[in-house]
Order: structure tokens, then sequence, then C-alpha cells
């Protein structure tokens, strides 16, 4: 058969993601905080979204006294809203939901990122933590801040320690390409202030030199507080030595030779230092007085105060009512009269076109926030039907959940409820949790009766180690032997995989700072 050119029909059906389709998958994701930015953003950008903030207080206020009450009576009618989202509370019995209909669509909710380190320019979106102090100082004008508030008018407020080594980066690395790697390698840090030791992975999951890599962690490593961005605590107590020139030789060998400290092998440092008992001393009670965690002498950090998408309370006879917290969340209604006004008024058939795409959009931005709504309700008031016993006996009653099970139940594709659980959090009576919390994966029970909780399993490791005596500390095996005389099967590797979960240390070491006077403090 001959190669010559031809038109061919073909007919397949693909999927296809429109924009709206986009922006809702995302409306999805959104915490409350990252939905008010976007709900202002659209709100600049589109004359026919109106913000009724009168009516979202009234609401507050008819919420907490007449509980799912609504305020339709109030609404201006030249406005149209979506009936339930604007309620000051959307609330819904954990047992009775209507179906919202969802597009059961997998979609990878991730940018595709090329290799950075081949190209001449640097994508803006990876140095927006970068760009964002620099658009301040140069904008920034004296006696006022960026927005044109005067500074007097403004609180004080305290650098965060992510703001706090931000600033710094911008001022010491100038290269964008290293700047992204400082970034990325913040972002890694954990709650002592140091990166993970494998730092090869961190360099091939970024798509980077490993060389150049080690290049930025030693310049990141000279910034305040001192031992920052260490990967072990040898590190983190050279760095400290560095900052204060006393990182000599012999306090070199002496780091070098630490676990000596473990079994109180003075003589022994001594020699390998070559220096006297008395140095060795000396050199051990310097050593004791630096930091393991650089973060304790950093003052300035504050806690991210977490806003509840949800909340829920007691109800009649034993039932949780589950609320929407919508005191932070803007009320948008859609201006029709305003619309049929500039309508009648235009002649031109591009500003025509213009106010009805307006018009369409936020018709369906008050549409998606109104399903949005209603979909997170569904999956909060879900989660609390099933996790009823941990809301009223405590987390040693909390049981195996996975997203499936949510989504069986409302009939939901597992992607939703995954993104509706991502970035929201539930006011309980018993705190505020993230409510990925909620799904745990399950332990089998020696005695063949339900499955525990791995977050259940954990806490009883807790409080196990936490009630050990000094004269009898709990091994692994032991733990597993107790954990089996409760009922719960569980293997000793998995006890030492949630005991170090918990940042407690084995039995050994347990046992060698109980008895030793000095040195830090056991925290669980």
């Amino acid at each position: 058969m001959a190669l010559t050119p031809r038109l061919e029909l073909r007919q397949s059906q693909t999927l296809v993601m429109t924009p709206q389709l986009q922006k809702a998958i995302k409306l999805l994701q959104y915490s409350n905080i990252e939905l008010r930015e976007f709900i202002e953003e659209e709100l600049a950008d589109n004359p026919l979204l109106k913000l009724n903030d009168e009516d979202l207080s009234t609401e507050s206020g008819m919420a907490e006294e007449h509980g799912a009450s609504a305020m339709s009576d109030n609404v201006d009618p030249e406005y149209s809203e979506a009936p339930e989202y604007t309620d000051g509370t959307a609330s819904l019995d954990p047992h009775g939901q209507e179906h919202v209909s969802e597009d059961h669509v997998n979609v990878l909710d991730m940018a595709e990122y090329g290799d950075v380190w081949e190209q001449e320019d640097v994508p803006s979106t990876a140095t927006n933590d970068i760009a964002s102090f620099s658009e301040r100082g140069s904008e920034s004008r004296i006696g006022t801040d960026y927005d044109g508030r005067y500074l007097e008018q403004t609180l004080s407020q305290k650098t965060s320690l992510r703001d706090h080594l931000m600033n710094q980066i911008q001022m010491e690395i100038h290269s964008p390409k290293d700047k992204i790697i400082a970034v990325f390698l913040t972002d890694h840090l954990d709650e002592c202030g140091r990166l993970p030791n494998d730092l090869e992975g961190l360099a091939e999951h970024l798509g980077c030199d490993l060389h150049k890599m080690h290049q930025v962690l030693n310049r990141l490593q000279q910034l305040d507080p001192p031992g920052i961005f260490a990967r072990s605590l040898k590190e983190c107590w050279s760095i400290q030595l560095r900052e204060i020139d006393r990182l000599d030789p012999a306090m070199e060998t002496l780091l070098e030779n630490i676990d000596l400290l473990k079994v109180h092998d003075y003589q022994m440092l001594a020699e390998l230092c070559c220096v006297d008992f008395d140095d060795i001393e000396d050199m051990v009670s310097e050593l004791w007085s630096l930091t393991h965690n650089p973060l304790d002498a950093f003052d300035q950090i504050v806690a991210q105060t977490v806003t509840p998408d949800v909340t829920m309370r007691p109800g009649l006879e034993g039932s949780w009512i589950v609320e929407l917290n919508t005191t932070e969340l803007p009320k948008v209604l859609v201006n029709n009269t305003y619309y049929a006004q500039i309508s009648s008024k235009m002649r031109n058939k591009n500003d025509k076109k213009y106010v009805t795409d307006k018009l369409q959009w936020a018709n369906w931005l008050v549409k998606s926030l109104h399903q949005r709504a209603t979909t997170i309700l569904k999956v909060a008031s879900e989660i609390v039907s099933q996790q009823e016993s941990f809301f009223e006996l405590g987390v040693e009653h909390l049981k195996p959940l996975a997203l499936r099970d949510i989504a069986e139940e409302i009939e939901m594709h597992e992607s939703t409820v995954s993104r509706v659980t991502t970035n929201k959090y539930i006011d309980t009576p018993r705190g505020i949790f993230e409510l990925k919390y909620f799904f745990t994966t399950a332990i089998s029970s020696s005695n063949g009766g339900d499955y525990y909780s791995s977050e259940a399993v954990r806490h009883k490791i807790k409080t196990l180690i936490g009630e050990e005596r000094p004269g009898s500390i709990l091994s692994d095996d032991k733990l597993v032997e107790l954990l089996n005389n409760d009922g719960v099967d569980i293997a000793r590797r998995t006890v030492a995989k949630y005991r170090e979960a918990l940042k407690i240390p084995s039995s050994v070491h347990r046992r060698r700072l109980r008895n030793r006077s000095t040195a830090f403090t056991l925290t669980y």
C-alpha cells in the first residue's frame, strides 16, 4: 500500500478539563483563608459580584441563637445567591444528607515541572516566596507600609521563623537558582530546625546537582539562629562552635568520638583529644552548654493560628450538629440589577459579550461555592458519624478509617474526599483537628475483636512509656507484650516505628538519661 497523504474522520471520547472544572477542583481544596483570598481577587475582577458583609455578620449572630435558621428574608431581591452556602449555619445532621453530584475525575493537582536547572530563566512560580519580600521593599514608602496604611495605625507583628530565614536568604543569596534550592531546603526543616540526612535524595527530588545543593547548604548553615540546617546533632553542635570560634582540632576530635560520652569514657576522650582530664571535662561542659534545638533560642517563632473550616457541637438526644464556619467566609452575591442596567445601554458587541461572560462566571462561582460548602459538610458529617466514639470517649477509641469508607457512604469519588479533607480543620469539643487526622490505618486485634486505629496504638505506647518507673524501663519487646495483653496484635518493628515517630528514645537511651543528672530534659 502506497504512503500517500489522505484525510480521515475519527470519532472518540476524551476527557476535557474545562477552566470551570479546573477551578472547581481547586475551590474544593482551598482552606478558609485561601478561599477568602480567591474571592477577594474575584470581587476585584468581576463588577457583577458584590460582598455583603452586613448580612454575614447578622447571620453569624442568628446562628448562635437559632442554630440552622436561614436569613433569606433579609436578602435584597436585586441580588441572587446560593441558598445554603450563604446561610450563616449550613448545618447537616450526620445521617441525613442530600446527594451532591460530583464528576468522578482523577486529576493530578500538581504542576508538571521540568528540570529548572537546564533553563536560562527561572520560573516565577518557584520564587514567589523570595519575590514577595523584594516587592514589599520596592513598593514601600517612608511612613507607610506597602498597602498605603500608616505604620502608626498597624499592630506590631512578630516575625515567624520562615520569614526570618527568608529575609536572610534574600540578603545573602543572590542567584535565582540558589534561592530556589534555599527555599526548598527551608521547607524541609523539621521541628528542631534540622534537615533529613539524605541530601542526595533531596537533590534528586528537586532535580539539581548534589554539589550545588551542598554549596547552598553551607551558606544556609551560616544563617541565624546558629545550628540551623544541620543534619545531625553532631553537625548542629559543630556549627554553633564554629560560630563562637571554638571549633579547634581537639573539639573536632571530641565531636567525632561523641559516642564515648554515652559511656562516660572521659579518659579515652582525653587521650584521643591530646588533652588532660581537666581540659576534657571543660570541653564536655562547654558541649553541654550548647543547644540541641536551635529553635529554642529563637524567641520570635509565632505559632500559626488555625481557623477551623467546620465546627461541631452536641445536639439533642446525643446527636452532633455539624456546621460550616461562616465567620471567616465572605458572602458573595450576584448583582442582577446592575447587569440589567448596563446591558440595556450597551451597543458594542464586545462590551455585551464581556458583561455576559462576567455574569455567567459570577453565577458559576456562587453555585460552585454552594456545592463546595455542601460537599465539605457531607464529608465532615460522615467523619463525625464514623468517629463518634472518639468524640465521646477519647483517642483510644479512634477507629481505623480510610478515604474509601467515607466515599462509599456519601456516594462520592475517593479523590473528592481526599481534596475535601486536605488543609481543612474541624473544631470539636476535644480540640481542633485536621480532617486527615481521622483517617488512620488498621491494626488487627489479637483476640479476634475489632481493629485498632494506628493513632490509638501510638497513644497507648506514649501512655505506657510515660508511666514507666525509673527502675523498670520498658523495652520495645516489653511494649509488644503489654500491647498484646491489651488485645493489640502488633510487631516489634511497628512499635519501634511508632516510638520513633513520637520522638521517644530507645529504652537504652532512656535508661541512661534517667541515670544521668545533667544533659537534656526528656519531653514526650
